[in-house]
């Protein structure tokens, strides 16, 4: 089961606040953990909404919102990806993380969906089509890493 593991932002995540010395290292030793485990995908944190921009689509319409965002609570400061067994192994993996901001925090665990979960609408041929761009994907980022 892939999973997306959301760190919520707090005010001092959108004020720029960047974390500790201590913090840094307690994250890179519980992401070390998560590699060995062999759970983790992939993972970043996030810079502040005033550094980014949204899209909203309306019919054929785009209009561009540049941030900040006036949400705190509702925004992403980073993020895993996992490969999970079950919802409640991330439950327990994320029991164990450091509190990942310099205050309270929230960690929002989010199920990602697979091409079999959309059913019939899922033809064979978007299964193929979807298989072939995950393997470029695969490739592209194999590539890049040995450049």
């Amino acid at each position: 089961m892939k999973v997306m593991v959301m760190v919520k932002a707090t005010k001092d995540s959108e004020a720029g606040v960047l974390p500790t010395q201590e913090l840094l290292e307690a994250m890179g030793k519980f992401n070390e953990e998560l590699v060995k485990a062999g759970i983790m995908l992939s993972g970043d944190g996030l810079k502040p909404s005033s550094q980014g921009a949204r899209v909203r689509f309306s019919g054929k319409s785009r209009t561009v919102i540049d941030g900040p965002f006036a949400e705190t609570k509702e925004l992403v400061a980073g993020f895993w990806m996992w490969d999970v067994k079950s919802l409640a192994e991330a439950i327990e993996w994320v029991k164990r993380c450091p509190n990942p901001m310099l205050t309270d925090g929230e960690i929002e665990i989010r199920p990602v969906f697979g091409i079999e979960d959309f059913g019939d609408a899922a033809t064979p041929e978007l299964r193929e089509h979807e298989e072939q761009l995950r393997a470029t994907i695969e490739r592209q980022t194999r590539d890049k890493s040995r450049s």
